[in-house]
């Protein structure tokens, strides 16, 4: 487990970091064959806000970037993980 983290749309560090968990043995095969519901190619899109970025439009690359919910952590694992907040 580790903490990455976040970029913005130039690189820049941001102000929060997100969460990278290694999987091994049962869990790989368990995301693989159970967890895993779609794949969806989001090429297209990224393109899309590379090319705005690239144009010096950031409001609308940042309006074009895909939702990215915090994942609700319960409570007793922020201690655990050494997370400072929950999103």
């Amino acid at each position: 487990m580790q903490w990455d983290p976040e970029r913005g749309l130039r690189h820049e560090p941001l102000d929060h970091r997100a969460i990278q968990i290694g999987l091994s043995d049962e869990a790989v095969d368990r995301y693989l064959d159970e967890w895993i519901v779609s794949i969806t190619d989001v090429t297209p899109v990224m393109r899309e806000i590379g090319d705005l970025v690239g144009n010096g439009r950031l409001a609308e690359a940042r309006d074009a970037l895909p939702t990215e919910p915090a994942y609700p952590l319960p409570g007793h694992l922020i201690e655990i993980i050494g997370a400072t907040s929950t999103g």
